[in-house]
């Protein structure tokens, strides 16, 4: 879908703010200051709000990492805003591209993010590794290495070895 065919999609809003994507990840954390220190040390982020409510948890915080922009929220379970330690997992993945994934999976994992998926190359044509961060969330993240068509992706697919195969190798 392109961007003009999303501004003409009734229902779909174009983006009033000029800072933001018009898709931000909103993460809601058991500890959402120490979930913004982590992702400072580990990420190398910076943060760009910080709004504390009259009982010190954090109803907004706002960082960024590289060019991503990403909101946080305190887990707020009268609200509903349970993060992924009391949901006890997350369906949902965070995609970073980094200039160096595997220096910068070696520092997240060193700053306490735990190694999920090892970095490797990968059929479609990057460096990959997941982590998942203290607070549960579970990020991959990349380094391309070389453009590829559909096509060429598709056949790469193909002729990988069906999950769990190539452990076994």
């Amino acid at each position: 879908m392109t961007v003009e065919t999303l501004a003409r999609t009734p229902g779909l809003a174009t983006a009033k703010r000029k800072d933001l994507p018009a898709v931000t990840p909103h993460l809601v954390c058991a500890g959402a200051a120490d979930a913004i220190a982590f992702y400072q040390k580990a990420f190398g982020a910076v943060e760009v709000m910080r709004l504390p409510g009259k009982d010190g948890r954090l109803m907004h915080a706002a960082i960024e990492i590289g060019r991503a922009s990403i909101m946080l929220v305190d887990e707020m379970p009268e609200w509903g805003a349970l993060s992924p330690k009391s949901l006890k997992g997350t369906p949902v993945t965070i995609h970073l591209y980094v200039d160096d994934v595997d220096a910068f999976v070696a520092r997240a994992v060193k700053a306490g993010a735990t190694l999920k998926m090892p970095v490797a190359d990968m059929f479609w044509g990057d460096r990959y590794g997941v982590l998942i961060d203290p607070f549960g969330h579970s990020w991959s993240v990349a380094t391309h290495q070389r453009d590829m068509t559909g096509e060429q992706i598709q056949d790469a697919m193909r002729n990988m070895p069906p999950c769990g195969e190539a452990a076994k190798a």
